[in-house]
């Protein structure tokens, strides 16, 4: 059985069109106290590899976690956020629903809902595939990443799901081989946040 824990990262500074980019935004105070306090709730799992997305906020999130078991954080591309080619703007939300009910849909350069799942269905097989037997994979990523890689996986996940998934939040993803066999986690049922 391989472990797979997905980590939404904490609480990020607001994006802005004067701002850090989507790369290099970083946690808010209050979300730095979240990533500290994540350590407790992951340490007794028996992470053996610790992976991220590039992008700050989440590498942030996982890097107190990832000190205290004294594990490196390794970057992966392909855990990154969503590039729903959308500016900041108050009105975001009424194009992420939308992008729900049409996943083909691009704005400019953008990238797709169906790409992103497609992007995040490869990424969780190729980290699953590529562990040894009894091995707990912590990988610390996006809201929007996670959703489409549910989605991916066969879970009943919608747009409200995501809108309402906690900063941070913890899924427990159980596999044997390529297969799903277990998942908890906030939103997914009546067990609430994936605990050990």
């Amino acid at each position: 059985m391989v472990v797979l824990l997905l980590v939404r990262h904490a609480v990020s500074v607001a994006p802005t069109l004067d701002g850090p980019d989507e790369h290099h935004r970083p946690l808010s105070a209050a979300g730095h106290e979240q990533a500290v306090a994540l350590v407790a709730a992951l340490a007794g799992f028996g992470v053996s590899r610790v992976v991220s997305s590039p992008y700050r906020r989440a590498v942030q999130t996982i890097e107190p976690t990832a000190q205290a078991l004294g594990l490196p954080v390794y970057h992966r591309d392909d855990l990154r956020e969503w590039r729903s080619g959308l500016a900041p703007t108050p009105i975001w939300q009424a194009h992420y629903e939308r992008s729900w009910t049409e996943p083909d849909r691009a704005i400019g350069t953008g990238e797709t809902l169906a790409d992103l799942t497609c992007r995040a269905r490869n990424a969780v097989s190729d980290l699953v595939l590529s562990a040894s037997p009894a091995t707990t994979i912590l990988a610390a990523t996006h809201g929007t990443w996670i959703s489409r890689a549910l989605l991916a996986l066969g879970l009943s996940i919608d747009c409200g799901f995501w809108l309402s998934m906690p900063m941070p939040a913890i899924y427990q993803l159980s596999f044997s081989g390529p297969h799903l066999r277990g998942a908890r986690g906030p939103g997914l049922g009546k067990e609430g946040p994936a605990t050990h």
